[in-house]
């Protein structure tokens, strides 16, 4: 009788479901979840440009050179991703013009091949014109190998992008005509880039390959250094892909009279 006792006990027990560690089961629904949130994170970063991890297939693996017998280059293995922790005196410039300085974490971009690098050159005034003080002027300059009047806002996207190109190569931007004041014709004097008579950024095409601004108020008496500044669609001077090269730019010395 003891013994179909024992036997009974021991088959309900063998029966009986195994008691279940809900603590455990607890964790394993937070770890499904966990990966549910792994995998969607996983799904929302396989666009490499929202993804915040570095592709090994756009690593520059000549970055980590400095030149060896050259000055040598800062170097890195991993793009300079995280270049502006080394300057951490230093706001982002996250788009904005920061006049204390900043450090600027965009990318340079796409660089046109040789036959594709803008340049520029004035049509009016044509280097030692005299215009009359107060007249009213048109600036004209023709270009090349530049798509104008891509001119992004300024004030929430200032080198916020990389370089880039059209369908043709060229950069796609625009291009700055600023006048500074000289003291003379013949003067040597490195001129003061905070101080300018005008500045005017051109956010329309060339027509024709030319480029043109009006001076609408004229300017004082005095002598005067235009210059162009060709740009990309963020306002960073345009990049081309070699070092030596004639001027991306143009200038002219002109003279304002009574």
């Amino acid at each position: 009788m003891r013994s179909i006792f024992f036997l009974s006990l021991v088959a309900v027990a063998l029966a009986a479901p195994a008691p279940q560690n809900f603590g455990n089961r607890g964790k394993q629904n937070n770890g499904g979840g966990s990966n549910s949130a792994g995998s969607a994170n996983a799904q929302s970063t396989n666009d490499p440009q929202s993804s915040l991890t570095l592709d090994p297939k756009v690593i520059a693996t000549g970055f980590a050179n400095d030149g060896q017998c050259q000055v040598a280059s800062l170097t890195s293995t991993n793009n300079f991703i995280n270049f502006c922790l080394t300057r951490p005196d230093l706001p982002i410039t996250n788009g904005k013009q920061v006049t204390t300085g900043s450090c600027n974490p965009a990318p340079l971009g796409v660089l046109p091949s040789v036959n594709n690098m803008p340049t520029s050159k004035f049509i009016f005034p044509k280097n030692g014109a005299v215009i009359q003080t107060g007249e009213i002027f048109t600036i004209t300059m023709a270009v090349q190998n530049i798509e104008l009047g891509n001119f992004v806002n300024a004030q929430e996207n200032y080198f916020a992008a990389p370089q880039h190109l059209n369908a043709d190569g060229q950069i796609i931007g625009h291009t700055h005509v600023t006048i500074d004041p000289i003291k003379s014709l013949g003067d040597t004097a490195p001129t003061d880039p905070k101080n300018f008579s005008y500045f005017k950024g051109v956010n329309t095409a060339a027509v024709n390959g030319v480029a043109s601004v009006t001076v609408d108020k004229g300017l004082p008496a005095g002598a005067y250094r235009l210059a162009s500044i060709n740009a990309a669609a963020n306002h960073q001077p345009v990049l081309v892909p070699i070092a030596q090269h004639g001027s991306l730019d143009d200038m002219v010395y002109v003279s304002i009279i009574f």
